[in-house]
């Protein structure tokens, strides 16, 4: 993979490319002289640890967006639910937002402490076949924040990656933090280094959260990661008792299905709302299980369906 820096130009090379600094478009660049002296290409002395490790992980599926609030680590949640309803198969969910991690409270785990062993970390398990890791689980409390510069933070995913006993997966579905900054390029750089991996893009209809999905596909598009699809998120609401679908946020510029054909990508689904979902969300429930005919949950069950056979023609 050849990385392409924060604020890089248009066309940039990338990191690790033979032209880094050296290209046209690298002129004016402030990434410039560090690229140019090759002290970027480096190979990072842990990536075949990384590589070993995730070698029995089978799909890796970052779930990203640009935007914040359009509801990703729920997607990420449901998504990872709704491939932990086949019995057969292992999930795990890996929560790379360092600085906002949801995934213990939405899984019901928000309680549970990591522990370690001559293998690694051990994930937390919340079903039978469903972990997740978390840095909430490595802190004191749930009201501390973590207050780190750009280094450190990619240190954690790293670990994550190099140091936490997975075991054997099926799916690593991984939330992210909006933007396409550190976090990013550090967890693509390593599931990169292990392939295959794909990403899933969620937006929600507004033209404001539109704007930073579309450099969301801009970004995945230069760092050669495949994309399985669009999730339209906060379709319609849908009235939990008569059914009836009102668009809280309508589209002005034809939301998620005019940015699936703007980008030639499939549209995996348009997510309703449904304020069971916050609810089960809140306590930690699986709401796919706990409220199985609602519009939403065949939704999700739609979209991960659509992921299997994504997964599957690339195996």
């Amino acid at each position: 993979m050849s990385s392409v820096p924060e604020n890089a130009p248009d066309h940039c090379p990338g990191t690790n490319s033979e032209d880094a600094g050296k290209a046209s478009a690298c002129a004016g660049c402030p990434n410039q002289q560090i690229c140019s002296s090759g002290a970027t290409k480096a190979p990072d002395p842990d990536l075949d640890a990384v590589k070993e490790r995730l070698s029995s992980v089978k799909y890796k599926i970052l779930v990203l967006s640009g935007k914040g609030g359009v509801g990703k680590s729920t997607v990420t949640a449901m998504i990872g639910r709704a491939l932990a309803l086949d019995e057969s198969k292992e999930v795990g969910i890996l929560d790379i937002d360092i600085c906002g991690p949801s995934q213990p409270r939405v899984l019901g785990a928000l309680e549970e402490k990591i522990h370690s062993s001559g293998a690694g970390w051990s994930p937390i398990y919340v079903g039978e076949n469903l972990a997740v890791m978390s840095i909430g689980f490595l802190l004191n409390s749930k009201d501390d924040a973590v207050i780190w510069r750009g280094p450190k933070k990619n240190g954690m995913i790293k670990q994550f990656l190099r140091d936490v006993d997975w075991g054997t997966l099926d799916y690593m579905v991984v939330d992210t933090p909006p933007g396409t900054s550190d976090e990013h390029l550090s967890i693509v750089q390593y599931l990169s280094a292990a392939p295959p991996v794909a990403a899933i893009i969620v937006t929600t209809p507004q033209e404001v959260a539109l704007l930073d999905v579309r450099k969301e596909i801009t970004f995945c598009r230069k760092v050669n990661i495949p994309i399985i699809g669009i999730v339209e998120n906060m379709t319609t609401f849908v009235c939990p008792k008569c059914k009836t679908e009102t668009a809280i946020f309508p589209p002005t510029t034809g939301g998620g299905e005019q940015l699936a054909i703007d980008f030639d990508l499939p549209l995996l689904g348009r997510l309703p709302i449904d304020p069971r979902i916050a609810k089960a969300c809140d306590h930690g429930e699986n709401f796919l299980t706990e409220v199985p005919d609602s519009p939403a949950t065949a939704a999700y069950k739609e979209v991960a369906k659509r992921i299997v056979e994504f997964c599957n023609v690339q195996s």
